[in-house]
C-alpha cells in the first residue's frame, strides 16, 4: 500500500470511532499526537481506537489525543482533516451535531472534565505550550544545520558553504521573536498578524538608537519572552479597542491604536524588563548546573517523565528558546532527555521479566526503536504506565542519567543541545558544549547508558510485585489447541492482530487488564 493510502487509510478507520466529522469540532496536533476538539465525548469508542493498528495510546486532556507516533501523525493528520471536510459537506441536515440537546451535553462533558483534571495553572502552562509547539520543526531543522555548519567550520571543509549554513541556521532565530508573537495573538484570541507585527518591533535594528530606562536598546533584547509579553498586551488593547470604538471606524482605529499603545509599551517597558528577566533565566541556569549540577541534574531527570505524561514538558520550551538565544544551546535539554534512557531501559528489563508473556514483548520490540530515538509515549502509555511500578522506576534511571550529565556540567563540562524537540539518540547531531564536541558527545553518550542501566536494574528488582508477575508473566497467546482447532489465532488479543500496537493507560483487553493501572 501506497504511504499516501495508508495515511488516508488510517484517517478513515479513525474518524467513524470519534463520532464521524459532525463531532470534530477542531483538528490539531503536536510531535506524535493527534489532538481532537471534540462536541460529544460519549461518541468515542476507546477501546476501538486502541485497537488500531496505527493507534499506540489514547489520552483523556483539554483535548482528545490520539498517540500515533511522529512522522506519523504530521501524515494522517491532512488526511484526517480533509475527511473531516468532506463528512460535513456531505452530511444530511439531520446528522449534524448542532442541536441544542447535543450542544448542551457536549458542554456538560467538556465542563465536567476541565474540573475534574485541569488547574488554571496547567490550563495556562498549555495555552503557553501552545504557542512553540508549532515552531519545534523550524527549531529542528535549523538546529541541525547549525551543528552541521559547525562541524564543517571546525574541520575546516567547504569554507565557500559554510556561510551559507550560518544564514540557513540563524535566519529563522533571528526572526523567532515575530512567530512567537503571531502564535501568542491566536492563541490568546487576538489578531495574529498584529501580535507579530508588535513583537516584530523587538527585532528591528532601528531600536538601537532608543534609550530606555538609561540604557540603549539593542535588537533582540527581551527575546521570546518580551515577544509574548507584547503580543498578549496587544490582544488585550485589541480587545478594549473592539468594545468601545465604533464599527464604522473599526478596521482604521483599532489596529493602530493596537500597535501603537502596545508598541510604545514594549519599547518603554517589556524590551527592558523582559531583557533582565531572560538574563536571570540564563545566569540561574548556569550557577544551578555549576553549583549543584548533580543533584539538580538528577531530581529533573527524574521528574520529566510525569510531565510528559501529563503534556506539561512542551511548557519548559520558553526557557529552552531563551538559553539558545542567549548561549547558542540550552544545558537543561541533555539532562532531561536522560528521562527517555530510563524508559528505555525499564522497558528492557520488563521485557526479561516477562519471558512468557510474548503480547508485552511484542510491544516492547516495536516501541523500543522509537525510544531509542527519544520518543517515549509508546512505551509510556504501552508499556510501563499501564503496569504501574515500571513507570516510577524508569523515573529513577532517569534520575541517574540526569545526575550523571549534571555532575559533569557541575565539573565544567557543559552539555548543551542546540535546538529543542529531540532527544535519545536522535539529539547526539544537536550537540554542543564548552570543551569540544568530541567531549560532549562522550558525556551524553554515557549519560544515556547510565539512564538505560539504572532503569533496567531499578526495575529488574523493584519494579514487580509477587502478584504483579503471578498476573502478568503469562502467555497471552491462544493455547495450541485452541489453534489447532480454529485454524489459527483466535483475534481476541489486540496485539495478537497487530504486534506493533501498542495500548494506551488503562485499556482493556488480555495485554493490560482494566485494573492494571492501579497496579504500584
Amino acid at each position: 500500500m501506497a504511504t499516501e493510502d495508508k495515511n488516508r487509510a488510517t484517517a478513515a478507520a479513525i474518524l467513524p470511532l470519534v463520532g464521524g466529522a459532525a463531532n470534530v469540532s477542531s483538528v490539531a496536533h503536536c510531535m506524535t499526537r493527534l489532538r481532537l476538539g471534540l462536541h460529544d465525548r460519549s461518541l468515542v469508542d476507546d477501546e476501538a481506537l486502541k485497537a488500531l493498528p496505527a493507534v499506540m495510546g489514547v489520552v483523556e486532556d483539554d483535548t482528545y489525543q490520539i498517540v500515533l507516533g511522529p512522522g506519523t501523525v504530521a501524515r494522517v493528520t491532512p488526511e484526517f482533516e480533509q475527511l473531516v471536510e468532506e463528512g460535513r459537506e456531505t452530511a444530511p441536515p439531520q446528522a449534524a451535531v448542532s442541536s441544542d440537546d447535543l450542544a448542551a451535553q457536549g458542554a456538560a462533558i467538556k465542563a465536567q472534565q476541565k474540573a475534574k483534571n485541569a488547574t488554571p495553572f496547567k490550563l495556562f502552562l498549555r495555552k503557553i505550550a501552545n504557542i512553540f509547539v508549532p515552531l519545534i520543526p523550524a527549531l529542528i531543522g535549523c538546529g541541525i544545520i547549525a551543528g552541521l555548519n559547525g562541524l564543517l567550520v571546525n574541520l575546516g571543509w567547504l569554507p565557500a558553504v559554510t556561510p551559507a549554513l550560518a544564514a540557513m541556521a540563524s535566519g529563522f532565530m533571528a526572526l523567532i521573536a515575530v512567530f512567537v508573537g503571531y502564535n501568542t495573538a491566536k492563541e490568546f484570541g487576538g489578531t495574529p498578524i498584529l501580535g507579530g507585527a508588535v513583537a516584530a518591533i523587538i527585532v528591528f535594528p532601528g531600536v538601537a538608537n532608543i534609550d530606555a530606562f538609561g540604557q540603549t536598546l539593542s535588537p533582540g533584547q527581551g527575546g521570546v519572552l518580551g515577544a509574548l509579553g507584547a503580543a498578549v498586551l496587544a490582544v488585550y488593547v485589541e480587545k478594549w479597542c473592539r468594545r468601545w470604538v465604533p464599527e464604522a471606524l473599526d478596521v482604521l482605529v483599532t489596529p493602530t491604536l493596537t500597535v501603537l499603545i502596545s508598541g510604545l509599551a514594549t519599547i518603554f517597558g517589556l524590551m527592558y524588563v523582559a531583557g533582565e528577566i531572560s538574563s536571570a533565566i540564563g545566569t540561574f541556569a548556569d550557577w544551578l548546573l555549576s553549583n549543584g549540577g548533580a543533584g539538580a541534574g538528577f531530581v529533573l531527570g527524574g521528574l520529566f517523565l510525569p510531565l510528559v505524561m501529563l503534556g506539561l514538558h512542551q511548557a519548559l520550551i520558553p526557557i529552552h528558546t531563551t538559553l539558545i538565544e542567549q548561549q547558542g544551546y540550552t544545558v537543561l535539554l541533555p539532562i532531561l532527555a536522560m528521562a527517555g534512557a530510563g524508559q528505555v531501559g525499564a522497558a528492557m528489563a520488563v521485557y526479561f521479566r516477562l519471558p512468557r508473556n510474548e503480547s508485552i514483548r511484542r510491544t516492547i520490540k516495536s516501541a523500543l526503536p522509537a525510544g531509542l530515538l527519544g520518543v517515549g509515549e509508546p512505551l509510556i502509555y504501552g508499556v510501563s504506565l499501564p503496569l504501574g511500578r515500571p513507570f516510577i522506576t524508569a523515573c529513577v534511571g532517569g534520575a541517574f542519567g540526569g545526575g550523571f550529565v549534571g555532575l559533569f556540567n557541575q565539573l565544567g563540562d557543559t552539555v548543551g543541545s542546540t535546538a529543542i524537540g529531540p532527544s535519545g539518540w536522535a539529539l547526539f547531531s544537536l550537540l554542543d558544549g564548552n570543551h569540544g564536541l568530541g567531549s560532549t558527545i562522550a558525556i551524553y553518550g554515557a549519560g544515556l547508558l547510565v539512564g538505560y542501566v539504572a532503569g533496567f536494574l531499578a526495575t529488574y528488582f523493584f519494579g514487580f510485585s509477587k502478584d504483579l508477575l503471578t498476573e502478568f508473566n503469562v502467555s497471552q497467546d491462544p493455547a495450541p489447541s485452541t489453534v489447532a482447532a480454529t485454524g489459527g489465532p483466535h483475534p481476541t488479543s489486540d496485539t495478537e492482530t497487530d504486534p506493533g500496537r501498542a495500548n494506551g493507560p488503562g485499556s482493556a483487553g488480555p495485554d493490560f487488564p482494566e485494573k492494571a493501572p492501579a497496579r504500584v
